[in-house]
């Protein structure tokens, strides 16, 4: 019998009840007396029905009592609503069971963090790298028991798009690295592992670099010294020789703009973790800049627009160094009658720093890879201008040391914008 049928059967029930009671009292002369005993027999007997529905849902675990009419009803929909239920969560137990085993094999830490910061759960590996004890750490504050500062600052400003990379100290150093991932309402996944060997080996090319850069000056300073003292007799030379040892010359200059670059890519990798506390005056480095290309590219003409007086928590030498990288490729790939914009604006909570030049452009598939080290678009037009393939590098780390991020915009024909958008 169905909802609709069941209550249409007690309400016959109840009028016919009613009816015959007044009947039965009318005859008695008692009518509305026989009729509020009716009732009230009615009234105990919904009384004790639900009495056994509490009772019945106090332990759901034994079979529903039978009941006639509506109450057999009840007891039935709800049966299956409780039926319905153990099997939606018996298959989310399952779901998170099989998650968590998934978890639980990873030989990277993982950690569920509710919008609290409480820890819910966590695998082996989170007690490895971390010392997280899992049920025993459960509710307890994750940033209570890892008390590293620079995860504590990642985890509360919830900027989550990059990895956090940690070292820590003792008689070996071990690098961990954070990822978190947000999800439901407000609950957090975080992954940690152990970077160590990586870390190392990024180290190791970072010294061999910056060794063999150091090293090669000396030679490179001879070699040098001795083309230049030639040439500055090159009266004296035979023709044939001349053009040859131009030529070493210029490589030779090529050569040490290089390895200056590469030294100076070393140490801005170094230093990179270290923080930013000197307030740069983006503007006066920008007349600075600008004072200092009149003298070397006087036939270039270079327009600023500082909107802002903003400054930048940073590096004095780096930024200079990353935007007179960008001015200097904006006058080597756009012509010499053509203007390059420099523009220092605040949007919102960013401040934005822009070099527009009105050169050759970019076409769309170089793009994501400008700022490899030694990629280069077009090797001809790069050896023409002297590039050595690692100014947009170094623009790219000293961005990311100062919390900023590169954008670069460019159509073929037209020109193209390099943006440094700083936080605010």
């Amino acid at each position: 019998m169905n909802a609709a049928g069941a209550w249409l059967v007690e309400l016959r029930r109840l009028v016919l009840l009613s009816v015959v009671a007044l009947g039965v009292g009318g005859l008695l002369g008692l009518p509305w007396l026989v009729l509020a005993l009716v009732l009230l027999a009615l009234l105990a007997r919904w009384l004790y029905q639900l009495q056994r529905l509490l009772s019945w849902l106090a332990d759901t675990s034994v079979e529903p009592p039978e009941a006639p009419a509506i109450w057999g009803v009840i007891y039935d929909r709800l049966y299956q609503l409780q039926r319905a239920g153990q099997e939606r969560q018996a298959q989310l137990q399952s779901r998170l069971d099989y998650l968590q085993g998934s978890l639980s094999s990873m030989h990277d830490g993982a950690i569920m963090v509710n919008g609290t910061g409480a820890i819910e759960w966590s695998n082996t590996a989170a007690e490895r790298l971390l010392g997280l004890r899992y049920p025993a750490d459960r509710g307890q504050a994750l940033l209570n028991l890892v008390r590293l500062p620079e995860f504590h600052r990642y985890f509360l400003a919830a900027a989550f798009d990059n990895p956090l990379q940690v070292a820590l100290k003792g008689e070996h150093v071990q690098y961990l690295q954070f990822a978190v991932t947000a999800f439901g309402g407000g609950d957090r996944l975080v992954f940690v592992r152990d970077v160590t060997k990586e870390a190392k080996l990024e180290q190791m090319r970072r010294d061999f670099v910056g060794n063999v850069s150091h090293e090669l000056r000396t030679p490179l300073t001879v070699i040098k010294g001795y083309l230049e003292t030639i040439l500055a007799n090159a009266g004296q030379l035979e023709p044939r020789f001349r053009r040859p040892l131009e030529q070493m010359q210029q490589q030779a200059a090529r050569m040490e703009t290089l390895l200056k670059d590469l030294l100076w890519l070393s140490r801005i990798e170094s230093v990179r973790t270290q923080p930013r506390r000197e307030q740069v005056n983006i503007g006066a480095l920008l007349e600075e800049l600008k004072d200092e290309l009149q003298t070397s590219h006087p036939g270039r003409q270079l327009a600023l627009q500082l909107e802002t007086a903003d400054k930048v928590a940073g590096d004095y030498r780096e930024l200079h160094s990353a935007v007179s990288n960008l001015v200097l490729n904006a006058f080597k790939y756009s012509q010499d009658d053509t203007i390059v914009t420099v523009r220092w604006r605040r949007e919102g909570q960013h401040l934005l720093l822009s070099v527009q030049d009105r050169g050759m452009g970019i076409d769309a598939v170089h793009l994501p890879r400008l700022t490899e080290r030694f990629y280069r678009v077009d090797d001809s037009r790069s050896s023409a201008t002297g590039g050595t393939g690692l100014g947009l590098a170094i623009v790219k780390h000293v961005a990311a040391a100062h919390r900023a991020e590169l954008h670069i915009e460019s159509t073929l024909g037209v020109g193209s914008v390099f943006t440094l958008v700083f936080p605010g």
